[in-house]
């Protein structure tokens, strides 16, 4: 090796993770019915016979030697798709995600320059035929405008159903009828060293299939930056680079095992490692989001700590488990019988040996479900059977919000009952309700005015709004909507 080289080499310090661009995502979605309906009692999105039908779907035309991927990228390229984001304003991510790869585009520094709007690009993975998409919540977050582009070049604006930021999951929907989608595979079952495809939408780039091996599993790379976000990340060598977030991570036969998220990297750019949503955590979000409106946390009730060797050495145990430092009061664990300083070996029977792994197998229930932990307390092994709690500290189902009152504009909203949805035929917007002192009985709206859209962004929930009014920084509103009885209006406002 060159000096020169040795010299360019020692340029590049430290490490840091940087969050991907969309790759499409494969969301577990309910069964699929001819009238494009979800079937809301299920509570999960695919079948155990669509799971055996698609097994058949592909074979092989000629052998190869070595590992032969054709199959699985066939299955795949098809079902994953590409996601341009149009922003108002950047957000805080926005520079990470989006801005390095329009420096490389554009063949210049553009954190310096002035845009409206702004633009970041990324993939998704269809997950049903009637147009149900997950990608990563940082290539949809405050986006106003979200459009997808099949791999047949069709061309659509999806709407966003929900998302959780503690998984960086996004469920999004495009209007559109018997598409190709991938299956849930099970990422449980996944094995280090095994083979796996990364397929997405790399530098702008459409239907690009790299292939790597499971590098390692449960990795936690502190990325998402909450308290409550569960990072258990699918390790791979598999090449990913920017615009692959939301992507399909795929085994050798075909079957999602996750939605690519980020890349270690100095440079921004692929140089080794890349990381992966366990499909096992984006099939339940999915379902949540679908059946519930909101993601289902469920929680043990303890505080945690990583064991490791030199603590595991001060305690005088083996490093195999999470340390308990201490149990929520009526929570769970405490219920059951977990103390402090008690030591978590198995959930369920699955081994626990890091934070990642315990918040990986919690993050697939819902409260309400009783998980068997398998505790060191003392030299002594003890089985505890646990309930678990939401975050309010019962075991019932979190609601989303069906009514709210935002004071900047005097009013409170709702949903549009459905029966109402459908004469209007509308798929987004929010009810007007009890109209008191504020901007918007000053500037003469009435009761029952649905709003539709809010500065052009697409109006469906409380963030919405909060985001329109956050970034209306010239001062001025324009809100679109329409009365009950099909009068479509536009109100203009200053703040």
């Amino acid at each position: 090796m060159s000096d020169l080289i040795i010299k360019i080499m020692k340029k590049y310090i430290g490490f840091f993770i940087v969050a991907l661009l969309s790759a499409s995502l494969s969301i577990g979605l309910f069964n699929y019915f001819e009238n494009n309906t979800v079937q809301n009692e299920r509570s999960e999105i695919q079948s155990d016979s669509q799971y055996k039908a698609y097994q058949t779907r592909f074979t092989p035309s000629t052998a190869v030697t070595g590992p032969d991927f054709r199959i699985a990228a066939q299955k795949s390229v098809d079902a994953v798709v590409h996601i341009r984001s149009q922003f108002l304003r950047k957000s805080s991510g926005y520079d990470d995600f989006f801005g390095s790869l329009k420096d490389l585009l554009e063949g210049r520094n553009q954190r310096n320059q002035s845009y409206s709007p702004y633009v970041g690009y990324g993939s998704g993975v269809i997950i049903a035929g009637d147009g149900y998409i997950v990608t990563n919540n940082h290539v949809v977050d405050g986006a106003s405008k979200i459009e997808v582009t099949l791999n047949d070049k069709r061309l659509y604006e999806a709407e966003l159903i929900g998302a959780d930021p503690s998984t960086d999951l996004a469920l999004i929907k495009i209007s559109e009828s018997k598409l190709p989608y991938l299956i849930y595979g099970n990422s449980d079952e996944l094995q280090i060293g095994e083979w796996v495809l990364a397929v997405g939408n790399p530098f702008n780039l459409t239907s690009t299939v790299t292939a790597g091996i499971v590098s390692a599993k449960a990795r936690d790379i502190n990325i998402l930056g909450s308290n409550t976000a569960i990072e258990s990340f699918i390790q791979t060598d598999a090449a990913v680079n920017r615009g692959n977030s939301g992507g399909a991570l795929v085994n050798n036969s075909g079957y999602l095992v996750g939605i690519n998220a980020a890349i270690a990297s100095e440079t921004g750019a692929y140089e080794g490692y890349s990381f992966a949503i366990p499909v096992n955590i984006v099939k339940k979000v999915m379902d949540d989001l679908l059946k519930f409106g909101e993601v289902q946390r469920a929680y043990i009730g303890v505080t945690i700590r990583e064991l490791t060797p030199d603590f595991a050495k001060e305690l005088g145990v083996d490093p195999n488990g999470v340390y308990v430092t201490s149990v929520t009061e009526t929570g769970g664990a405490e219920v059951a019988g977990v103390r402090s300083g008690d030591i978590i070996t198995s959930i369920d029977g699955t081994k626990v040996s890091s934070t990642s792994q315990l918040l990986e197998v919690i993050g697939q229930h819902r409260p309400g479900d009783n998980l068997n932990l398998s505790v060191l307390r003392k030299g002594s092994q003890k089985v505890f059977s646990v309930l678990l709690q939401n975050e309010n500290g019962t075991t019932g189902l979190v609601q989303p919000e069906e009514t709210f009152k935002i004071d900047k504009l005097g009013a409170t909203f709702s949903q549009i009952p459905e029966n109402e949805k459908d004469r209007l035929k509308l798929k987004n917007g929010l009810k007007v309700n009890n109209i008191e002192k504020g901007l918007l009985l000053n500037g003469g709206v009435r009761d029952g005015f649905i709003i539709l859209r809010i500065n052009n962004i697409l109006i469906n929930n409380k963030k919405d709004i909060e985001l329109a009014l956050a970034n209306a920084d010239n001062g001025f509103l324009k809100i679109e909507g329409i009365y009950p009885d099909g009068l479509r209006i536009i109100y203009g406002f200053e703040l």
